[in-house]
């Protein structure tokens, strides 16, 4: 979150740091904290808390940029909608995926996605996709080939570019960091390879 950001809000409010506290269920010390920059990751449903308290969005308080990236060319740009951020996925090896719907984010309502996944690590970053970028998926059960994919692996999420030959029943999840080796799946290993969706944008955090 970007302490500067906060401070300016909370004073233009004219609001002391007790009565910001209150009003989220926090302590003084926790707020000054936030504002001089000593705690950095701010727990998605206080972000939204200071939001509404200071009649703002999280996206302004988090300082991501304006739109998210395209990564395809047919995005409508967002404003207005609120899309949930289920849970973290990874850009590298798989993790846990685990929803989180207290956590949402504000889009257009024109745009062409569904939901919300939080990226950790860096095997995604050939396609500018950082770890803590929000990205944004489309529920769509099969993608094109080369196109970027949220993946359920048995209990686990990954982000990857899929590519698929049905002729050899073969499906290849490959990472965007040469540091990886792609992921792949044969035969009735595809029954446990499950695409939940197409990640249509991303958005960064500006630090």
């Amino acid at each position: 979150m970007k302490s500067s950001k906060l401070k300016e809000l909370r004073k233009s409010k004219g609001m002391t740091l007790d009565e910001l506290a209150e009003m989220i269920g926090t302590s003084k010390q926790t707020i000054h904290r936030y504002e001089n920059g000593t705690i950095t990751n701010v727990p998605p449903e206080k972000v939204e808390s200071l939001a509404s308290a200071l009649g703002t969005t999280p996206g302004e308080l988090m300082g991501w940029d304006s739109e998210p990236t395209e990564i395809y060319s047919n995005v409508t740009p967002m404003t207005v909608k609120r899309l949930p951020v289920l849970g973290d996925i990874a850009c590298g090896m798989p993790i846990y995926a685990e929803e989180k719907h207290e956590s949402f984010v504000s889009v257009s309502d024109k745009f062409d996605a569904d939901f919300c996944l939080t990226a950790r690590g860096d095997s995604m970053i050939g396609a500018r996709i950082h770890d803590g970028d929000i990205v944004f998926i489309r529920s769509q059960s099969t993608v094109e080939n080369g196109e970027i994919a949220a993946v359920i692996l048995g209990d686990e999420a990954t982000l990857k570019r899929v590519y698929y030959y049905p002729n050899e029943k073969k499906l290849v999840l490959s990472p965007e960091n040469p540091r990886y080796a792609p992921l792949v799946y044969v035969g009735r290993e595809l029954e446990e390879v499950k695409i939940i969706g197409k990640a249509v944008a991303f958005q960064s955090i500006i630090v």
